[in-house]
């Protein structure tokens, strides 16, 4: 076994890099064959979540291999070698196997224990055996995987250890209030249908929501998940709409929740400021009637019905509509906070409260903002425990937001707009950072340990299969040769008689053969044991094209039930 894995996730690489180093469906396809084609790898698979890229090979030279799949991560995920290399990992043989039975236990996952990391595993694996690059390594080793990761599940307390990212997320945005609680009677908006979309809008199901529209861009696949919604027994009402229609569908939901493969922003700060200016809430808190300019001025911009928020400035917010409507955009959270912060004892141009003498609200007082509420940010977030971006402005939640996708589908700058909350994966690695690690942790390690010596064990015992078996093919031949020699020395014996002479011949070889074979296989199984196929084919002058055609037959076979090496 010869097994490398190269890649980067969650803990080895900033989300900013993972963002830019997805891969769509093509990419991963071509990411195959290409590494198929390099000469180092046999076989390769990849895992590419919203948190991690993995590219799985069987080689046969460590350096060429590391140096070949990491020029090919680069040249599909569009970044370039140099940027990427820092935040890649190696991994070989028995560490790649601990590694990815690590991933299928939840060990590894942003939320310790999740569970859906599994389907994933199980669609890398599929998409392996479409494209016919995955072979027996391969094919054993994300069996193998499936299975302890179902076993660490079954046998442990794993599953309280973490949940699933999406669950994990609503939590987020709950805000310590219980989910049930918090979702009962909203109206929710999922965009995407893929497997992890559908994921989020059962669990919005299951935890009470009242309504859940979905949009993706393939109508038919949108229709689909509303219907198995519908059939779900949990009364929630469910319709598709297509993707044109999200910014509508945004002014009268209360959550939404994306996780599309697109490569660019499916909803911009502007798309959401609009929707939250906009639209009405469900249940609108109690408004002051709006009253004149202060200043008197004419031509001043008066809030629309909806925007008068508790706490706020119904001028000030609606200048900030009318920046956003003029093409001034909120600043994206990083580039904001690379601005030289304001000095201590500073204030906001337009105030933590929403209300400034200010004429008017351009992009750049909006930056200046944005630098303030984050100082304030970061003298939240000393605190012990790490939560999610809060609002600039303390007001109530008209609208949340949980991006599940990578590269992102909204907007980071979101979480800036009055009424807004936004959760995505690089908040949701920061709350789970400090998250309390459950003692079941430990034995889901244990397994671990155990899985990846029994299947090292197996691997290097069916290594020595091809030529246990062409040496009892070689011991056959001989007892035919003897066979037919005796019958030309003694042809007057019957069918009964020759039939007795031959298997006593044969017991004769199986029993000498027996006792080497079965030890031999032990003493393969251990670590260094490979040597010992290399003696036994010296030993008996086996042939070397014998064995070969042995180990590309059964290659051929990776199902092959009847290889008492084969990994279980």
């Amino acid at each position: 076994m010869s097994l490398l894995v190269v890649g980067l996730s969650h803990r080895s690489a900033p989300v900013s890099v993972l963002e830019r180093a997805s891969l769509s469906a093509d990419a991963k396809v071509k990411l195959l064959h290409d590494t198929l084609a390099a000469e180092p790898a046999t076989e390769a698979t990849v895992l590419a979540t919203c948190n991690r890229i993995e590219l799985y090979a069987d080689v046969d030279k460590f350096h060429a291999g590391v140096a070949e799949l990491s020029t090919l991560l680069a040249q599909h995920s569009g970044v370039g070698l140099e940027e990427l290399t820092p935040y890649l990992y190696v991994h070989y043989e028995d560490r790649a196997v601990h590694h990815l039975f690590s991933v299928a236990c939840g060990l590894d996952s942003m939320v310790v224990g999740e569970g859906q990391i599994l389907g994933q595993i199980k669609d890398a694996l599929a998409l392996g055996q479409e494209l016919h690059t995955a072979g027996r390594l391969i094919n054993d080793l994300f069996q193998q995987a499936l299975r302890v990761g179902k076993r660490a599940h079954s046998e442990t307390g794993i599953d309280r250890a973490g949940q699933s990212l999406v669950t994990f997320g609503l939590e987020q945005l709950a805000v310590g209030v219980p989910v049930g609680e918090w979702a009962a009677g909203k109206r929710a908006l999922v965009i995407g249908a893929g497997s992890m979309s559908s994921l989020a809008a059962a669990t919005l199901a299951r935890v009470g929501v009242s309504e859940i529209v979905v949009a993706n861009r393939t109508a038919d696949r949108a229709e689909r998940l509303a219907e198995i919604l519908v059939a779900s027994g949990t009364g929630v009402s469910a319709a598709a709409v297509p993707m044109a229609r999200v910014a509508d569908e945004l002014t009268r939901v209360d959550v939404v929740v994306s996780c599309t493969g697109a490569t660019g922003l499916v909803l911009s700060a502007d798309d959401v400021l609009a929707a939250v200016s906009w639209g009405a809430a469900p249940d609108p808190a109690p408004q002051a009637p709006a009253g004149p300019d202060p200043s008197g001025a004419a031509g001043s911009v008066r809030a629309p019905a909806g925007l008068e928020l508790a706490g706020q400035d119904a001028d000030v917010l609606a200048r900030l509509v009318a920046a956003a409507r003029d093409g001034g955009r909120l600043a994206d959270a990083g580039a904001v906070r690379t601005i030289s912060g304001a000095a201590e004892g500073d204030v906001c141009p337009v105030g933590p409260d929403g209300r400034s003498a200010l004429t008017g609200v351009d992009a750049n007082s909006l930056e200046l903002h944005g630098t303030w509420a984050d100082q304030g940010e970061a003298a939240a977030q000393r605190q012990p425990r790490r939560s999610t971006r809060t609002q600039a402005w303390p007001t109530a939640v008209r609208l949340a937001l949980l991006d599940l996708a990578m590269p992102r589908d909204i907007d980071a700058a979101v979480h800036r707009i009055p009424g807004v909350r936004l959760v995505d994966i690089e908040s949701l690695a920061e709350a789970s950072a400090d998250a309390p690690m459950a003692a079941d942790v430990d034995a889901v390690r244990g397994i671990v340990a155990q899985e990846v010596a029994a299947f090292g064990a197996a691997q290097r015992a069916a290594h020595i299969t091809p030529t246990v078996v062409a040496l009892r093919a070689m011991a056959a031949e001989v007892v035919a040769m003897e066979v037919a020699r005796l019958d030309g020395r003694v042809p007057d014996l019957d069918e009964r008689q020759r039939a007795e002479v031959t298997q006593t011949v044969r017991r004769v070889v199986d029993k000498l053969l027996h006792a080497p074979t079965v030890r031999v296989k032990q003493l393969a199984s251990e670590p260094g044991g490979a040597g010992y196929a290399e003696a036994l084919r010296e030993l008996f002058d086996l042939d070397p094209q014998t064995v070969a055609s042995v180990s590309r037959a059964d290659a051929a076979d990776p199902m092959n039930d009847d290889d008492p090496g084969r990994a279980s």
